[in-house]
């Protein structure tokens, strides 16, 4: 429900800016609809595509860790 009221507010803020661009150069309105969608972004949960694939690797090593450490008790729960 909040993203759906953010995004909302992002696209009447964003038709606001292009409406009222008239003679704006097409940079400024880049930058400007640029920070404003980096705004809208910063209000959600996301995170970077680069920490999603560090905390990715972070995971799969602590799964293989994790096998091998089950894998280990297994072994010694095996012996007399």
């Amino acid at each position: 429900m909040l993203h759906k009221v953010l995004f909302d507010t992002v696209g009447s803020q964003a038709t606001r800016l292009l409406m009222s661009g008239g003679a704006r150069p097409t940079a400024e309105l880049e930058s400007q609809f640029k920070a404003l969608v980096q705004s809208a972004l910063a209000k959600l949960d996301v995170v970077s595509r680069e920490e999603f694939e560090t905390q990715q690797a972070v995971l799969l090593r602590t799964r293989e860790r994790l096998e091998a450490l089950e894998k280990r008790v297994a072994e010694l729960e095996q012996k007399p």
